[in-house]
């Protein structure tokens, strides 16, 4: 499996252990930045992620952030990107399980290496559900072509 990775500077020194978590169960990791603590964006490494996984089929993100928030708004903008923000297990679980994620969000501020890695073994173990799960997910790609919802 190949894992784009990027973060903002106040997700970046957790992404080191978060990249070698990954490779360590075996999955290709590809590193786009930023590669110093200097202040940078975070919807512009969004973007770099998100557009290679829609590039790259069945590849799958990880972004990272001081609360995992901002890049999870960011990458939910793109259309085929279906972004969770996890800070436990179970939520990572599900995601895979249930909507089928294809990007793990991390808070560097807010969860600790111990509870990242339990995240991260969860979110791999899991496989997409399917049946009953389909449909919804379906359904959540379809809101991304709908453009701008007003209720």
């Amino acid at each position: 499996m190949r894992y784009y990775i990027g973060a903002d500077h106040a997700g970046i020194d957790i992404k080191a252990f978060v990249k070698e978590l990954f490779e360590e169960r075996g999955h290709e990791v590809v590193d786009l930045g930023p590669f110093s603590k200097d202040r940078v964006d975070y919807p512009d490494f969004a973007q770099k992620v998100c557009k290679k996984i829609l590039e790259d089929t069945g590849s799958f993100g990880i972004l990272i952030c001081g609360s995992g928030l901002g890049m999870s708004m960011a990458a939910n903008k793109f259309e085929g990107i279906r972004a969770a923000l996890c800070h436990n297990e179970y939520s990572a679980r599900m995601a895979r399980k249930h909507n089928d994620a294809n990007v793990l969000c991390l808070g560097e501020r807010v969860s600790g290496q111990g509870m990242i890695e339990s995240i991260i073994k969860a979110w791999d173990k899991a496989e997409f559900e399917g049946g009953r799960h389909t449909q919804r997910v379906e359904k959540i790609n379809a809101l991304g072509k709908m453009g701008s919802c007003r209720v």
